[in-house]
């Protein structure tokens, strides 16, 4: 990969859902700092975000969080090269905490101002931490994010494929409450996964050889719901094994369908690019053992690759946001300070004031 962004150094700020964090990354793709609070212990009760209690949080622990950051880094702002903030997609109210700090530092720095579409920081970890060149295959997979997109640049996707109504990442938290496993839903379902049978339970798996590359969980969460009715295992009663077993088994019918859907996608992704991939795997999901797994058989099978940036690139955090803030500068990109924050913001509106970035 070529990087003419290499004396860059960017403080990244993201707060669009439930955690609160501040990172600093050079061009040269050194982390100088990657911190992360986690907001689990207060939402927990609620088996799931509660979107006032995550602005407040953040609100109360951003500046620290900021202060903490740059004094790992070893760094004033003074000797910044901008500031990036996740300015949308995610819950309207820790977005707006995140762009609002974020700006004041570039004002009272000026400093150039990132707003960064948190979905392009997934997009892009994989050439923070694997140094890719364009183009490449993402399979993004989250909580509230199920697509298939052909990278071809920064602020460059095209949208092969994505959810017709609930996101993986969803599909995971509701499987979870309905099983009593408690929060977060991902990795409570792949702990629980491990003690069960994969083939336990019949399962459906939605939109599975239909054309196209859309996916589908809702009917598949409805499944879940009536075989745990059915075993009389909801909200973590009953028999033990026999959780263990649906939990299993919906991960493996998860696992069916982003194998299968990937695999059509490596072969479009060819036919249109001339190559095969690689894969690229991001989002909360892509932390799961099993489908990492599952994916790198496929991409294998393919003559392809999968890349999966480390865990603590893929769940939320602020080092990606960093990175796609390099990203844009180097391109001479930035934004103005009257910038909105925005709850809703599709990948593909980026294409409409960025360049091609191929390299």
């Amino acid at each position: 990969m070529t990087n003419p962004a290499k004396n860059l150094t960017v403080l990244g700020i993201e707060t669009s859902c439930d955690e609160t964090a501040a990172a600093v990354v050079t061009g040269a793709g050194e982390i100088r700092a990657n911190l992360v609070l986690s907001q689990l212990d207060e939402h927990r009760p609620y088996g799931g975000v509660v979107p006032e209690i995550a602005a407040r949080s953040h609100l109360d622990h951003i500046d620290r969080l900021v202060g903490q950051a740059m004094e790992q880094a070893g760094l004033g702002f003074a000797e910044l090269d901008g500031v990036a903030a996740t300015a949308g997609p995610g819950l309207i109210g820790g977005v707006f905490v995140g762009v609002m700090t974020a700006k004041a530092i570039a004002l009272a720095w000026n400093l150039p101002f990132l707003a960064v579409n948190h979905l392009e920081g997934h997009a892009l970890s994989a050439r923070l931490s694997d140094r890719l060149d364009f183009p490449y295959l993402l399979l993004l997979v989250s909580g509230g994010h199920c697509q298939l997109l052909a990278v071809e640049g920064v602020g460059q996707y095209r949208r092969f494929g994505g959810t017709i109504d609930d996101a993986v990442g969803e599909a995971f938290d509701k499987t979870a409450k309905l099983l009593g496993l408690g929060y977060p839903g991902g990795p409570a379902v792949e702990q629980e996964a491990e003690a069960g049978d994969p083939a336990a339970v019949a399962l459906p798996r939605p939109m599975l050889g239909r054309p196209g590359l859309d996916f589908s969980f809702s009917g598949l969460k409805t499944a879940v719901r009536q075989a745990a009715e059915k075993a009389g295992i909801l909200a973590g009663g009953g028999d033990a094994q026999a959780r263990a077993d649906l939990a299993a088994s919906f991960q493996a019918a998860v696992g069916d369908i982003l194998a299968e859907r990937c695999a059509k996608a490596i072969e479009r992704f060819q036919q249109e690019y001339g190559r095969p991939g690689p894969l690229v795997v991001a989002g909360g999901v892509a932390a799961n053992r099993n489908l990492r797994a599952r994916l790198e058989t496929v991409a294998a099978a393919a003559g392809s690759r999968l890349v999966a940036p480390p865990p603590a690139l893929c769940t939320d955090n602020a080092a990606m946001i960093a990175w796609a803030g390099v990203e844009r500068l180097a391109l001479g990109l930035s934004d103005p300070l009257d910038f909105a924050a925005r709850p809703r913001w599709p990948l593909e509106s980026l294409a409409e004031k960025s360049p091609a970035g191929r390299d």
